[in-house]
């Protein structure tokens, strides 16, 4: 369902994606981690075709991000972390504006919004506007509106960031649901706890290049170490 086929860009001389390969299937919870600046966030644009690849390519559904960017738009959940709200729109108006700007029919829009301002929590401040949101409403009112219009594969960037621990649990809870319905799921994170409850494998980059992948206790085993964090900061010392 999400495929990474041999995926670089490059900025001048700095490769900011080296090669990247990888697959998650319809069904998977895939953790993609790494440093700040290892790569991930820009490889993840790649995906969601905000960035133009240098060389190789992605697929959703397989449907190529260079020659069909809309149709992969269509099949894709995604939540980057830099992406604002609109600040004069109620949480419940931006829902309601996502849903139909991704083409749900106009008949199913109510229950969609409904469904995603239950799921995640929004209902006491759904009628608030964005631009006076806390950190942690915010960040869930981004979530539901990723995956309002309930595409089959979901890229979430740093989901739970700025969310206290019952928000997050919230999450947790979505992420094992669509998994459990067929999505395809791609995240990364920095929490190791997230990834030890949810990813069933887990790729590790380093300096734009994947260095290491499998399940959690597959790189725990191969790294020597007794835990995720420390095989995953292990790993990634060694391969800077």
């Amino acid at each position: 369902m999400i495929e990474f086929d041999d995926l670089s860009k490059r900025y001048g001389d700095f490769d900011a994606v080296r090669g990247l390969t990888l697959r998650v299937a319809p069904g998977e919870v895939y953790a993609l981690l790494g440093a700040n600046g290892a790569g991930k966030t820009t490889a993840l644009r790649c995906l969601a075709t905000l960035l133009q690849p240098t060389g190789g390519t992605a697929r959703i559904g397989g449907f190529d991000v260079r020659s069909h960017p809309l149709e992969v738009r269509r099949r894709l959940g995604f939540l980057a972390a830099s992406m604002g709200l609109y600040a004069r729109l109620t949480a419940r108006e931006l829902l309601r504006y996502f849903a139909r700007l991704q083409e749900v029919p106009k008949a199913e829009v109510e229950r969609r919004v409904d469904g995603v301002v239950e799921r995640f929590g929004i209902a006491p401040f759904a009628d608030r506007l964005c631009g006076r949101l806390s950190t942690g409403q915010r960040q869930r009112v981004s979530v539901a509106r990723a995956v309002v219009h309930d595409p089959p594969a979901l890229v979430l960037d740093e989901p739970t960031l700025g969310l206290d621990v019952l928000s997050g649990e919230a999450i947790y809870d979505f992420v094992a649901d669509a998994a459990g319905r067929g999505r395809a799921v791609l995240f990364s994170t920095h929490q190791m706890d997230e990834v030890e409850l949810l990813a069933d494998r887990v790729g590790i980059i380093a300096a734009g290049r994947m260095v290491e992948e499998g399940t959690p206790d597959e790189i725990v085993g191969r790294s020597g170490e007794h835990n995720l964090a420390r095989a995953f900061l292990r790993i990634a010392r060694e391969a800077a």
